[in-house]
């Protein structure tokens, strides 16, 4: 492209030679979240990963997709973009983590109406620390930067790919009546209803991100909203190992809450039943949102977390161990439930 030619992109709106220079800045960084069955560096049409297939009878690829959603208004409004990066990983980790596979590699897309830094840089910085902490490799990406389109925001996407031994998928067709749920603690809402959320306490409550509230104890709203996700993954892989405790079924809990994820993976035959005393230790941030919303929690815990990030269910004589495994691995985690007969439903009571 002449000069002519880039000069006249850049007045359309696309600058090409900022975005060569802001990616440059974060190559060393992309670079360090790698593993050896990359055979190229990214940067080239398509990314390159040898599996050693040596190590599996039946292999089985798991792939996710998914995206941050409004959250990223929030990082916005607080000029902070490094922990949606973690968010777009960790969320993506723990979907494939669910059926027991293992992070190999991720890609991310942006779509920005405008690039600038920082931002560009901090997301990017953010994927590749979340990748590089769960052992995932950063095999490639795409920005899109597309004027008239965002206005000044952006979009976030992941897409993630994991293996498994056969053997070892979890798919949840082994839960039977008298199983119990162990939650997994959230920070708070994770990556789901923030369009709830920025509704009730900025749009009809007038607070900021700058807020900070008694009922938060020292937070800013911004910052317990901004809590990036939490990835579960060391505790699953741990649990995996051996023979410990034995993971009939898992659910990471987004966006539908325990009422829309638990019955993904529930046999036709059976209900959940979770109990909302038996949750510890909710953000405080939930309870917040509920109240100045005026939200039934029928509702809340259809929107939100609540609370409960992800949960297994594991027959009665492994509840301790699983919770004790949780707790190895810096996660808090505790019965908050119990399979009963039914048809394939989530119940809150």
């Amino acid at each position: 492209m002449t000069k002519s030619q880039s000069a006249l992109y850049k007045e359309a709106g696309v600058d090409i030679d900022l975005a060569g220079e802001l990616l440059n800045r974060v190559k060393p960084k992309i670079a360090a979240a790698r593993r050896p069955e990359m055979l190229a560096p990214i940067g080239g049409f398509g990314g390159l990963f040898q599996m050693d297939l040596s190590k599996y009878k039946e292999p089985v690829l798991v792939s996710s997709i998914d995206g941050v959603g409004t959250k990223l208004m929030v990082a916005a409004m607080m000029g902070k973009y490094d922990t949606v990066g973690y968010d777009i990983v960790n969320h993506c980790i723990n979907d494939i983590g669910v059926q027991g596979a293992e992070p190999i590699y991720f890609l991310d897309y942006i779509g920005i109406g405008k690039l600038r830094s920082p931002l560009y840089e901090d997301v990017l910085s953010g994927i590749a620390d979340a990748c590089k902490a769960a052992g995932c490799a950063v095999l490639g990406g795409e920005t899109a930067e597309m004027p008239g389109m965002y206005g000044n925001d952006f979009d976030l996407v992941g897409v993630i790919t994991g293996v498994v031994e056969k053997s070892k998928l979890i798919t949840g067709e082994k839960i039977r009546p008298g199983h119990v749920a162990i939650g997994l603690a959230s920070n708070g809402p994770h990556t789901n209803g923030f369009s709830l959320a920025r509704r009730v306490l900025f749009q009809q409550r007038g607070y900021s991100v700058d807020t900070e509230l008694k009922e938060l104890n020292g937070e800013s709203i911004g910052e317990a909203l901004l809590k990036p996700h939490t990835c579960y993954w060391p505790a699953i892989r741990e649990a995996m190992k051996g023979d410990r405790v034995q993971l009939d079924g898992i659910a990471h809990i987004t966006g539908g809450g325990l009422y829309d994820n638990v019955p993904r993976i529930l046999p036709k035959d059976v209900n959940a039943v979770f109990h909302k005393d038996l949750i510890q230790d909710m953000p405080p941030i939930f309870r917040l949102i509920v109240e100045e919303g005026k939200i039934d929690d029928a509702e809340a815990y259809r929107v939100f977390n609540m609370g409960v990030g992800m949960v297994w269910f594991v027959r009665p004589e492994f509840e301790q161990e699983a919770i004790k495994i949780c707790a190895e691995q810096g996660f808090k985690a505790f019965r908050c439930g119990e399979i009963v007969e039914g048809e394939r439903k989530s119940l809150v009571v």
